[in-house]
């Protein structure tokens, strides 16, 4: 398998590597959902080179995960904001958030803890079937090759 034709694979797991499967890419979807939405603002948070940042914002707009729009017309100057598509990806950040925390924990407190907006407490992410209601996990469920 090689990783310019991830994106040909049968496998989702393949397919959505294809997307969001480094580093930067993640970083970049962090922060856009922080509300971090200017090139400049991403690369100085980051340290990201204006190359890599470039190819990363390029591949995750032709993916349909952000939009470009202008907000300066000289020079011209865009925002990056996330898409139907990209929004589609918070659980994922979140699940990566929990997962981070509770197995690569920091020394001390984790350094980001996801609170209820509606509240101010701390959440328990966990991922639940939507037809049962029952938590989901290697020991309930399987995943089948499709024929």
């Amino acid at each position: 398998m090689k990783w310019n034709d991830l994106h040909k694979e049968a496998c989702p797991v393949a397919r959505g590597l294809s997307v969001v499967g480094d580093r930067w890419t993640m970083l970049v979807l962090r922060d856009c959902f922080l509300g971090v939405r200017r090139f400049e603002q991403m690369q100085e948070r980051l340290g990201i080179t204006r190359h890599v940042l470039s190819d990363r914002l390029r591949k995750l707009e032709a993916a349909g995960v952000l939009r470009r729009e202008l907000y300066q017309q000289r020079p011209q100057r865009y925002e990056y904001r996330l898409t139907e598509r990209g929004k589609a990806l918070y659980p994922m950040l979140v699940t990566l958030i929990e997962w981070a925390n509770a197995h690569v924990p920091p020394e001390g407190e984790p350094s980001v803890k996801l609170l209820s907006r509606e509240t101010g407490d701390p959440i328990a992410p966990v991922l639940v079937d939507a037809n049962t209601g029952q938590n989901i996990s290697h020991r309930n469920v399987t995943a089948v090759v499709a024929e």
